[in-house]
């Protein structure tokens, strides 16, 4: 393997051959600019090169972001510049060098892997962080997942109106009883109480489960719904819908038969189901399932995002389910990542005073700028799957 030098000069030559046709500037402190784009393109302005070729030459894409953490790159719109990268992911790296790629891709590691005890750490990670970190940025819903706008919405009711296209997929009405997989911090929960349903909740989240039950008693709700500890392959008993939103992305492709099973079990004969996930094209979702990324090591261990096609695989063999309707909405998770991101920054302050220092703000915001730029690319999508079982 070459040395660290060696490495930094290998990832400064795959750098400037990746911007050479892309629609960026980027500016170098020698006054020099390179990159395809032209004026009113992106500008990405590397501040300190000799560390940001270091960084990906050590780290690769890893590397990378934590250049953006460290300062050590810097754009005023750091979406912009991203979705551009995202646009040409994956020919970023010419055919003649992916055999270098095993320096810019890690491998993920065996104590990030989704068994019951893992997966309650994996989950504390980053739900655990602070309850009041989240309440800066969401809404007072408190919603941490895609909101579905209507003209005239603010995010308050784009996650509303998100909610409730997942309770109706699900069929619930007054005296369904819901199993919903994956709390959050209870909106869902309370919105189907409202709806005079019963609701028996699940969530690995300590922070979440004692702030959903807050809220819940606050809504005057908290006897129809039954807030647990408790992990989706240790769900008991029926119900007549179920509902999991965005909580998939956390399952692993290992356990995806596991999780829709569990579903299947649960639901009664005639029961239905609704499923919203961030997606990403199948072919994409492969060449990801054995990486180990920025995201995984900052933001969410032990993660895949599944494709369509591996979710529908997955009911067929291992459950009687299938999916009777899809929604997709990519491009309004770009709309609500760039609401969360313009609240994160403006309250910079206070994320201070909770204690997080300027290398942790960085990483979030680049987080959200990285998240916001793969819907803004069409890399990543977002569905609500309905399901119901197949007839025979």
């Amino acid at each position: 393997m070459p040395d660290a030098p060696a490495r930094a000069r290998i990832a400064k030559r795959l750098f400037a051959h990746a911007v050479r046709d892309l629609k960026v500037r980027v500016h170098l402190p020698s006054g020099r600019v390179i990159g395809g784009g032209g004026f009113g393109d992106p500008v990405m302005r590397i501040e300190r090169p000799d560390e940001f070729y270091r960084r990906i030459g050590a780290h690769g894409l890893i590397g990378f972001g934590e250049a953006w953490m460290t300062g050590a790159w810097d754009a005023d719109d750091p979406t912009s510049v991203l979705t551009v990268f995202a646009r040409r992911l994956s020919t970023l790296v010419p055919p003649s060098l992916q055999r270098l790629r095993r320096w810019a891709v890690a491998v993920r590691p065996a104590d990030e892997e989704n068994t019951p005890s893992g997966a309650r750490g994996n989950i504390s990670r980053h739900y655990d962080l602070s309850n009041d970190l989240f309440a800066l940025f969401l809404d007072e819903t408190m919603t941490y997942s895609s909101a579905l706008f209507e003209p005239g919405d603010d995010l308050r009711a784009a996650q509303r109106r998100k909610i409730d296209a997942v309770l109706d997929a699900a069929a619930v009405r007054s005296g369904t009883h819901v199993l919903e997989i994956g709390t959050g911090w209870g909106e869902l929960a309370l919105r189907a109480a409202e709806r005079g349903a019963r609701v028996t909740t699940i969530t690995l989240s300590d922070e979440q489960r004692a702030l959903a039950r807050r809220r819940l008693a606050q809504a005057g709700v908290a006897d129809q719904v039954d807030v647990l500890l408790c992990d989706y392959r240790e769900v008991s008993g029926t119900y007549d819908a179920v509902v999991s939103v965005e909580m998939i992305e956390a399952v692993g492709e290992r356990y995806w038969p596991a999780y829709f099973a569990a579903i299947d079990r649960a639901l009664v004969p005639g029961g239905r189901a609704c499923v919203q996930a961030i997606t990403m094209a199948d072919d994409r979702m492969r060449a990801a399932r054995d990486t180990w990324t920025w995201m995984h090591k900052y933001v969410f261990p032990g993660g895949l995002i599944p494709s369509p096609e591996a979710i529908d695989a997955a009911l067929a063999e291992h459950t009687r389910l299938q999916v009777v309707h899809r929604r997709d909405f990519g491009a309004h998770y770009a709309e609500t990542l760039h609401a969360w991101r313009d609240r994160f920054v403006a309250r910079a302050a206070e994320v201070t005073a909770l204690g997080f220092d300027t290398t942790f703000q960085r990483m979030w915001e680049f987080y959200l700028a990285y998240c916001e730029a793969g819907f803004r690319s069409g890399y990543l999508g977002v569905s609500q799957f309905t399901l119901a079982r197949q007839v025979r």
